[in-house]
């Protein structure tokens, strides 16, 4: 965890004297920031490691054609999303968040830990990659519970007026994820030959994931389900019911975006999340081609400059939307409706982003033709915001 979230959570929760609901509070932050943080190091790992899971798993002379195989298999694991988002989702709104996200965490954490022993394909042939897929379905089914549920059980847990800040530090943990899962892998790569990665060398992110699960498994069997979920219950009862310069680039952009996303997750505080959620998308509109030219130039000043405009742009939406879907459901189905509006999204457009971008440009011989994609997919998503409601200042209870 890096020090300016750890900064930011020791604010949000000492501002005032310490209690035991402030001490609640901080146990969900840190077990949600951490499984959250699970779910998005080991994203991190299999992109950053894909040529050489390429080599392990789908040997063959086409190089374009085994990463094709492999965001393939990276893809085809989102299928699950939805299922275990209705699952999950179901499973929280009925048996409680701390129970769904306990469980959740062990499979989620235990596939990853898995996929760092599988054997290679040269040692049991085409059963190799089956496995792959069979232990990224099981991630994916398991993984999909995790933001939404983690996002829900902070969002019930904090104060009103402060959802949006304490919410953020759902989308910080992603950030934080994929920085340590791309930095993890810069170091592996200076530091070990191409042998030692392709013989071991991949599996060490993923054999991380098995103590980091029983970390956070450790942390959340100590916590009590929110308040406002309890409330409900009692409610129910009472009525009878129940590159270098590149990675220096992409890495100042992800580290920028733990501290801007704190200051999206506190306008949205003030100025509701749908006007800062459309904001998003018109920025995403209007700049992602021109950012996607900057980049081709290949020079550091200006790719600097555009990782954090659109690091600003992402931090706009993301440090808005954990707390604008918490928001937009009542009690009896938030996690439900969080976790599958959110996964079946992630399943459509999320997990086949890789795919569908490689192919793009293969298609095309263009490299910005992913951002002619990544525009069309922000007017469709504009469309929605315009259309949707407010319930920014609105008591969870009343939704």
């Amino acid at each position: 965890m890096s020090s300016a979230t750890i900064t930011t959570s020791a604010r949000l929760m000492n501002s005032t004297p310490q209690t035991e609901e402030q001490a609640m509070v901080r146990k969900v932050a840190v077990s949600s920031f951490l499984g959250n943080f699970i779910e998005w190091f080991d994203y991190a790992s299999y992109s950053y490691f894909a040529t050489t899971i390429a080599l392990v798993f789908f040997p063959t002379d086409n190089h374009t054609v085994a990463m094709l195989q492999t965001f393939g298999v990276f893809a085809l694991s989102f299928i699950l999303r939805p299922i275990g988002a209705l699952f999950w989702g179901s499973y929280g709104d009925k048996k409680g968040r701390k129970a769904a996200l306990a469980h959740s965490i062990m499979f989620m954490s235990g596939a990853s830990f898995l996929i760092g022993c599988l054997p290679s394909y040269s040692v049991i042939g085409v059963g190799a990659p089956i496995l792959l897929l069979l232990l990224r379905m099981v991630q994916g089914f398991s993984a999909s519970g995790e933001y939404a549920g983690a996002a829900t059980f902070l969002g019930e847990y904090a104060p009103t007026s402060k959802r949006g800040i304490y919410c953020s530090l759902i989308p910080a943990s992603t950030a934080i994820g994929l920085l340590a899962g791309s930095t993890l892998a810069t170091l592996m790569a200076a530091n070990m030959n191409s042998s030692a990665m392709v013989g071991w060398g991949w599996r060490v992110p993923f054999l991380l994931a098995g103590p980091f699960g029983l970390i956070v498994l450790y942390i959340r069997a100590k916590l009590a389900d929110s308040p406002v979920y309890q409330s409900m219950n009692d409610a129910l009862e009472s009525k009878g019911a129940a590159s270098a310069d590149g990675q220096i680039a992409a890495k100042s952009g992800m580290f920028a975006y733990v501290f801007m996303v704190f200051g999206m997750g506190h306008i949205s505080d003030k100025f509701g999340r749908k006007k800062v959620l459309i904001g998003a998308c018109v920025a995403f509109i209007v700049l992602t081609v021109p950012a996607f030219l900057i980049l081709n130039t290949s020079q550091f000043w200006p790719v600097l400059l555009v990782e954090l405009a659109m690091c600003a742009t992402l931090t706009a939406n993301d440090g808005t939307l954990s707390s604008y879907l918490t928001e937009t459901f009542p009690t009896s189905v938030r996690f439900t409706g969080f976790a599958f509006s959110f996964n079946l999204a992630n399943a459509i457009f999320g997990g086949t982003a890789s795919f569908i971008a490689t192919g793009l440009i293969a298609l095309t011989g263009s490299s910005i033709a992913p951002a002619w994609y990544m525009v069309g997919v922000a007017a469709i998503a504009l469309v929605a915001m315009i259309l949707s409601h407010e319930n920014t200042d609105k008591d969870l209870n009343h939704i």
